[in-house]
């Protein structure tokens, strides 16, 4: 299976404030993405699984990128 690029949006709840989230990433399927998105703003944010409401999950083109780092990865970005 070849790599494709995603986009996960959407919103978590943490101490009765909401903060919005906007994550792209590699994954072969969307189910993938979903489990890796709940996977790290779970880790880094200590946010339990049912407070996470993703939105969208959406598969881009990689000229959509807006992360610096997978845009050189895929070879979009030039680096000079």
């Amino acid at each position: 299976m070849s790599r494709k690029v995603w986009r996960a949006i959407g919103e978590y709840k943490k101490k009765r404030r909401t903060y919005r989230f906007n994550i792209e990433m590699l994954a072969d399927k969307e189910s993938h993405v979903q489990e890796r998105v709940l996977s790290e703003l779970g880790s880094r944010h200590r946010v339990k699984r049912r407070e996470i409401d993703i939105k969208t999950i959406k598969e881009i083109e990689p000229e959509e990128l807006t992360n610096l780092e997978l845009r050189k990865l895929l070879g979009v970005e030039s680096e000079v």
